[in-house]
């Protein structure tokens, strides 16, 4: 974690700007649209048993909520940004910068990436890395070792074993927390596995070169940025029965009258899986507090700790329920925020 300390400027402007933010009685929270229903689900039902107005909740990706985040405190920034992905050291210093300088994360449990298609479409179920890297690497090597525009066009030339289909696959937008992950644990892990990454290296490149590369488009349409969320994706799937989305597990599991989803490296999605650590592409979700705005933002701190409570955040609650995988640690989580550790008090 990170060692952040506020200075007299840092605790003036606080101080003023929380002040201001008196004015605003309803909790505000933007952020990753991975994370968003689950927010909604717990804003919903705080609104409905609390004496506090209901949390509004807007999606828009990790990215852009954390950016929102930081643009410092007060009663026109939000209190909360929901993100599938950690928090990056730049973001922290960008918070700092303008004055946010006490972050409280909070880890909700765990959610993995699927890869889903039409339900009566081709036969897409079952994936390795090394497929998705081939089929949507800028450039991959030639079997002389050279470094060529990808020339894969159908799903077949990639794999054999795979629907000899145009490839045409719908992923999570730059903004999203999703595709860093998808980036990471499926582009650059097909990359390592089909040499590709150590074929990149010895044409010259150092190894942040060779991963930037291993985590290159392809930009001539077979891939396609989605920058909203999953219903998105699935209108577009909807109408390409050869396309193939991306979607969080929780996303697909209420749409399985519409999708089929295809195993990663063997291992069926499933929050089974998913908790136990068998399917390889899985990640935490969280959401972060600016603490400049608990006490100051009504029912701000009483939302994050119902947020973690067993009721919701638990293995029997609704969350679960919805596809949430619940933390092990979350007791541990819900003492940190009833006690309100910020990121640099974890050290």
């Amino acid at each position: 974690m990170y060692s952040m300390k506020l200075t007299a400027s840092a605790v003036a402007i606080a101080a003023v700007s929380a002040t201001a933010a008196a004015a605003r009685d309803q909790v505000q929270v933007a952020g990753s649209s991975t994370v968003l229903p689950y927010a909604s689900i717990v804003a919903e039902a705080f609104g409905e048993n609390f004496d506090f107005p209901t949390p509004v909740v807007e999606s828009g990706g990790s990215s852009a909520g954390l950016k929102r985040f930081c643009e410092g405190v007060g009663e026109n920034t939000i209190d909360i940004a929901n993100a599938s992905r950690a928090i990056r050291e730049g973001e922290i210093q960008a918070c700092a910068d303008a004055g946010v300088t006490d972050i409280i994360e909070v880890r909700i449990g765990y959610d993995g990436i699927v890869f889903a298609s039409q339900l009566n479409g081709p036969e897409f179920t079952a994936f390795e890395p090394s497929d998705w890297f081939l089929a949507l690497a800028e450039q991959v090597p030639n079997d002389a070792g050279e470094i060529v525009a990808n020339p894969n066009t159908t799903w077949a030339d990639v794999n054999a074993d795979l629907p000899a289909e145009e490839i045409l696959a719908f992923i999570p937008g730059t903004k999203h927390g999703t595709r860093e992950v998808f980036e990471e644990k499926v582009l650059l892990q097909g990359c390592e596995d089909t040499g590709a990454m150590q074929a990149f290296m010895d044409s010259g490149m150092d190894e942040d070169a060779a991963e930037d590369a291993c985590m290159s488009v392809r930009t001539d349409g077979r891939s396609v940025d989605i920058d909203g969320d999953y219903t998105e994706t699935l209108a577009r799937i909807d109408s390409n029965a050869n396309g193939v989305g991306v979607f969080g597990l929780a996303f697909y599991e209420n749409n399985t009258d519409k999708l089929k989803v295809a195993t990663m490296s063997g291992v069926e999605p499933s929050t089974e899986t998913i908790a136990s650590g068998e399917y390889p592409v899985s990640r935490p979700l969280y959401f972060y507090i600016k603490k400049a705005h608990i006490g100051v933002i009504p029912g701000l701190k009483e939302f994050a700790e119902f947020f973690v409570s067993d009721d919701m955040a638990g293995p029997d609650g609704p969350l679960s329920e919805y596809g949430l995988v619940s933390d092990p640690e979350l007791g541990e989580t819900q003492s940190m925020v009833s006690e309100e550790k910020t990121m640099g008090d974890a050290m």
